[in-house]
């Protein structure tokens, strides 16, 4: 599968959420409400599990409150990296790094747990470095 990235620089193809990945692998839906719980903090029903991506339209998405799609989308971009208030309030909520997540659970995050649970977030090293190759708007 081809790297699909969101508005706010995870990556959709990664995600066990991804309406894809649920239909080649069911089980993982409850693999990753543990997951999230044990990274994030919160808890979706395994039931509730399966995101078309917010690329899509009028998409079925996990984060119905998410700030960041429809900024991006009324500024006429592709994701926040191509925005002249990068960071914004509306995407520091939305950060994630592998280091901050390991600081705020106090423990070494396993490989496997890494690849299920933070690498398909893990949006800041993505969005800088597109910010990088790539002029604001």
């Amino acid at each position: 599968m081809q790297p699909i990235l969101t508005r706010c620089g995870y990556r959709c193809d990664l995600c066990l959420a991804y309406k894809p990945s649920v239909e080649r692998n069911p089980a993982n839906r409850q693999k990753l409400s543990d997951g999230w719980f044990k990274y994030f903090g919160f808890r979706l029903p395994a039931s509730e599990i399966c995101c078309d991506g917010c690329m899509s339209d009028n998409p079925k998405l996990i984060d119905q409150s998410c700030p960041v799609r429809p900024c991006v989308i009324a500024r006429g971009l592709d994701n926040c990296a191509q925005c002249e208030l990068y960071i914004c309030d509306k995407l520091e909520e939305r950060l994630v790094t592998h280091e901050e997540v390991k600081q705020r659970v106090g423990a070494e995050i396993p490989d496997d747990d890494y690849v299920c649970f933070i690498q398909p977030y893990e949006n800041k090293k993505r969005l800088d470095a597109l910010r990088r190759s790539t002029p604001a708007t």
